[in-house]
């Protein structure tokens, strides 16, 4: 799926921002300099999404030998 930011503006002025095609965290990123510009956040829900986890964010670190 290919990564789309959505902002609604309801009748009453308020806006909500909705990603999709994200994972992890990089939702957050992309969504970042919007929620500055767009004012104060009042609620913020998490997609499944979000859960996942990114190539980024994996980290493998090897355990040296303690067999020496």
């Amino acid at each position: 799926m290919p990564r789309q930011i959505e902002i609604l503006i309801t009748p009453t002025g308020e806006t909500q921002i909705v990603t999709r095609g994200f994972q992890g965290s990089a939702c957050l990123e992309a969504t970042k300099a919007l929620e500055q510009v767009l004012g104060r956040k009042l609620v913020e829900t998490l997609t499944p999404d979000f859960y996942q986890v990114r190539a980024e964010d994996t980290h493998i670190m090897e355990r040296p030998d303690m067999s020496r």
